[in-house]
């Protein structure tokens, strides 16, 4: 994890938050390379689940929501994790995540009998297991918290700690416009935020995230059927889209104890990352959970009419949860690799080609070659024009270039030579095997 935080770095794909005045935990921003990394994934997520079928529409809610959307999911009561405070040093952790062989509802006697040690002094002095809501609070319009505490009350409202329910408040919204055919999907990519305890592991737990979020709506006696489908096509997207080693991943049915409040079946998708074994991906079955409690709440009816016989119903929903930053990660340590070069370490990113940040790179063999430039300037523009994703890169010798582009990922570097200018030939040098070949600029 350490080489692939220092890479990330280097290499201009994910610096800490506020770095220049020391830091914001929890906060990660994404470089030039983190940007057009993670767009990728996005665009790749969205073109399988979205702009490939016609059975599922694209949302894109509002951060800021009426404050009763999180009264009727359950989030004002419920979304909280265990905290536990050590007596000697004032230290703050998640209970469940210090502790070995306990799970989110853990009580204070089970964490006790761990005899687990303060992870900053080493003492074992805990205080009792207090339930911590992690969704960030905010005040709407001018009045502020001391001018007047009941008006003040009544402006609260929460950054979102999860985009899905920007989709279930839009669920009647879309059948009213578009009416879609059940089954039927919509899918949203956005902010979420949570306000966690102790954020940790690089970009596997911070406070600030994006979330791609699927809710499929289905027939109440076809939700089995349809969990299955939905399951293979997340392995289908990871193994095919993402390049991940399915073998790295591992489908855990949760234990009915564990399961979110909405949930009568989840799929966690266990990614082994170079930490550890993390979630990369919820697959959940919320039943009407969600859709009922809207109803309750705003008194407006969330029915279904099917198209055919006119049957009114309530739709259940299977929904798939992935959190972005930790699915760049998982892609990130399944490019990681180490190799040896003519006696030489090289580290290599060796990403599949639809998520490389650059498709080639162009290099002139010398920059002190005006004809040499020029003609490396064609190329690139050919390149740029066709693929979009190209890069330049004339520092340093030709060596250092291609340990560079190896890093950051780049499939392929093009170089111009003296030969170039001869038989309008190219060295096309390949990341994964080094081998180089003679390639017409026309077949490029």
């Amino acid at each position: 994890m350490e080489e692939i935080i220092s890479l990330c770095k280097r290499r201009g794909f994910i610096f800490p938050g506020s770095d220049v005045y020391g830091g914001f935990a929890g906060t990660w921003d994404f470089g030039p390379l983190g940007v057009a990394l993670k767009k990728k994934i996005m665009d790749e997520w969205w073109d399988y689940f979205v702009e490939s079928r016609d059975d599922i529409y694209g949302v894109d809610a509002a951060i800021l929501m009426n404050p009763r959307t999180w009264v009727a999911s359950g989030h004002t009561a419920t979304f909280a994790d265990p905290l536990v405070e050590c007596k000697e040093c004032k230290s703050r952790f998640r209970a469940d995540k210090i502790a070995d062989g306990i799970s989110e509802s853990v009580t204070t006697e089970e964490f006790l009998a761990t005899h687990t040690k303060c992870p900053v002094c080493g003492k074992e002095n805990w205080g009792p297991i207090r339930k911590f809501n992690m969704m960030f609070t905010t005040h709407v319009g001018a009045v502020l918290p001391d001018d007047d505490a009941e008006i003040a009350e009544k402006n609260i409202a929460y950054l979102r700690p999860e985009t899905a329910q920007g989709i279930f408040t839009n669920y009647k919204n879309i059948v009213d416009t578009i009416y879609p055919d059940i089954p039927f999907g919509l899918a949203q990519q956005g902010k979420a935020f949570r306000n966690e305890i102790s954020p940790r592991d690089f970009i596997l737990r911070d406070r600030e995230c994006s979330q791609m979020e699927i809710e499929y709506f289905v027939r109440p006696d076809n939700w089995e059927a349809e969990f299955e489908k939905m399951y293979q096509a997340c392995d289908d997207f990871f193994k095919n889209r993402m390049g991940l080693d399915l073998g790295n991943i591992n489908h855990l049915e949760v234990a009915p104890e564990d399961r979110a409040h909405y949930s009568k079946r989840t799929v966690d998708f266990m990614f082994n990352y170079p930490n550890g074994e993390e979630e990369l991906m919820g697959l959940a079955y919320r039943t009407d959970f969600d859709l009922t409690n809207i109803a309750r709440e705003s008194g407006k009816s969330m029915d279904y009419r099917d198209k055919v016989t006119g049957e009114a119903f309530v739709p259940h929903v299977i929904e798939p949860s992935i959190g972005v930053e930790r699915l760049v990660l998982a892609v990130l340590s399944t490019a990681y690799t180490e190799d040896e070069v003519n006696g030489e370490k090289r580290v290599v990113l060796k990403l599949p080609e639809n998520l490389a940040p650059y498709r080639f790179c162009v290099s002139p063999l010398l920059k002190n070659k005006p004809e040499l430039v020029a003609k490396a300037k064609e190329v690139y523009e050919i390149l740029r024009k066709k693929y979009v994703n190209v890069t330049w890169d004339d520092s340093g010798n030709i060596g250092k270039r291609y340990r560079k582009q190896d890093e950051i990922g780049t499939p392929k570097c093009v170089v111009i030579d003296f030969d170039t200018l001869e038989d309008n030939t190219v060295t096309v040098r390949d990341r994964d095997t080094t081998e180089q070949t003679r390639v017409s600029i026309n077949e490029l």
